[in-house]
């Protein structure tokens, strides 16, 4: 398991959004680290066709379709003798079987078992001969599973990922033990965690009918229910070629990728034609409701509001793009409105921001939230915060704010190419929730064309307290709001 620096928000709380992900057999959380959010960002259009063939004239990546029905994305980076492969599977906690939550989660455990050709760690094993790195991780709507190694092990990588998309041996003596791991797991970072169990009852409030109000990790009684019945109809049903996207980044040409996907990947059975992922929407939101967790593990209270927002997926008028670059302007960082108010200038707040996750397949949140510092109190900084929106959604923003907001974004975006796992993570996510190479590339010219009165627009749209959820995290001893 890798825990690395982007788990938790700008304010230090856990953020169980899009980019919420449980990682290999222990569990990570994704928040908001700045880059890939907003690389994740991407994740937006129309899915190429299963015979489709593009290329980016500016950075020379390329995308082919094995005969199978397996989408191919490689993405040149000569610098070093190094290649990150990822295997991602169109399938995340938001697309399983009602009573079945976690069972996505609990299956990429299950995937680090033995096959019919290689014993359980053998895959590991081969990895860490070489000094490579493996990970995976799940979302809400995918799931993922990638390797770093010298250019001369990808074929090998191929091979055991190819094995193992298929030839699983599950049996109940692999599915109990590991069912047990998953329950640990829960115990050990939700359970134990005051943030972590707000921040399941906040979404559970925010999201009334859509799957998104179910945690990736799975509801503690229902884990406890899953069995290698749900495990192999969910293998069955979603691990297939043709519900999956391989992304090759590094030290490649298309020439080799495509020889040896179509040597080990090309031989993979093309699975069951799945249908259109649709899903559960919302009904219309009316009312303003609250989540209260007392904890006397928790010394300093914090509040989160959010709304539900159209994701670039669902936007049909660019103010996903809007979203972003508002969230940029109101609390995106430490030339915000919302920081400068409150940290710099009042000295009220520990912390205080905000944030939108634009990346997931259906509707989305937008998020505003603080902490008090020294003997402000909580109700200071949430009014405080009030205040900072209702000036955009009444004054709107200048258009220098949003010149320099852009700048910022298109920055982080750059600096995000300048990664070979980063750019191996847009490509794939984009590809997993229905985008294209052609989305990828003209998204910046999208955040240029946004306009201050887009930017107020959608703040007035979206913003409406009326119609918001907040989470309060307080110490045992103090009264609620």
């Amino acid at each position: 398991m890798t825990n690395n620096s982007l788990g938790f928000d700008p304010a230090g709380r856990y953020t169980a959004r899009a980019t919420d992900v449980f990682e290999d057999r222990g569990m990570s959380h994704t928040g908001r680290a700045r880059a890939l959010l907003l690389a994740l960002s991407l994740s937006f259009g129309t899915a190429a066709g299963a015979g489709a063939q593009e290329r980016s004239v500016e950075n020379g990546v390329s995308q082919f379709a094995l005969a199978n029905g397996m989408q191919v994305v490689v993405i040149p980076d000569h610098r070093a003798p190094i290649v990150t492969h990822m295997v991602w599977y169109k399938v995340g906690s938001a697309d399983e079987p009602p009573g079945k939550s976690g069972i996505a989660h609990f299956f990429e455990h299950l995937m680090f078992k033995g096959t019919k050709n290689h014993k359980a760690g053998e895959f590991g094993a081969a990895i860490a001969a070489i000094g490579g790195s493996e990970n995976a991780f799940t979302s809400y709507d995918y799931t993922a599973y990638h390797q770093t190694v010298e250019a001369d092990a990808l074929e090998t990588m191929m091979t055991f990922e190819a094995d193992r998309m298929r030839n699983l041996i599950l049996t109940d003596e692999v599915i109990g033990p590991e069912r047990d791991v998953i329950l640990e797991e829960r115990r050990s970072r939700v359970e134990t965690s005051p943030d972590a169990l707000l921040d399941e009852e906040k979404d559970a409030t925010l999201y009334q009918n859509h799957p998104y109000r179910i945690p990736v990790i799975g509801w503690m009684h229902e884990i406890e229910q899953l069995n290698r019945a749900d495990a192999v109809a969910f293998y069955d049903r979603y691990y297939a070629p043709n519900n999956a996207v391989l992304v090759v980044a590094g030290d490649v040409d298309e020439a080799t990728v495509r020889r040896l996907a179509d040597k080990t990947y090309g031989l993979v059975p093309r699975g069951p034609d799945l249908p259109p992922r649709v899903r559960p929407q919302e009904p219309e939101h009316n009312t303003r409701r609250t989540v209260t967790l007392k904890d006397a593990r928790i010394s300093v209270p914090s509040f989160g509001t959010s709304w539900l927002a159209p994701s670039y997926t669902t936007d049909s008028d660019g103010e996903a793009e809007a979203l972003d670059i508002l969230s940029e302007v109101l609390g995106g960082g430490t030339r915000s409105r919302i920081h400068q108010e409150l940290v710099v200038r009042q000295g009220i707040a520990s912390s205080a921001g905000a944030y939108y996750s634009g990346s997931l397949l259906d509707t989305t949140s937008f998020t505003v939230y603080g902490a008090p510092r020294g003997a402000a109190t909580l109700e200071q900084i949430e009014a405080a915060v009030r205040a900072e929106v209702a000036k955009i959604v009444k004054d709107g923003v200048t258009a220098d704010e949003v010149e320099k907001a852009k700048t910022r974004f298109l920055r982080s975006v750059i600096f995000a190419r300048d990664s070979q796992s980063s750019m191996a993570n847009i490509y794939g996510a984009t590809l997993a929730t229905g985008g294209t190479i052609a989305d990828i590339d003209e998204w910046p010219d999208r955040i240029k064309a946004v306009t201050a009165e887009q930017v107020r627009a959608v703040a007035a749209k979206y913003l409406d307290y009326d119609r918001s959820v907040t989470g309060y995290l307080l110490p045992a001893d103090q009264a609620p709001n």
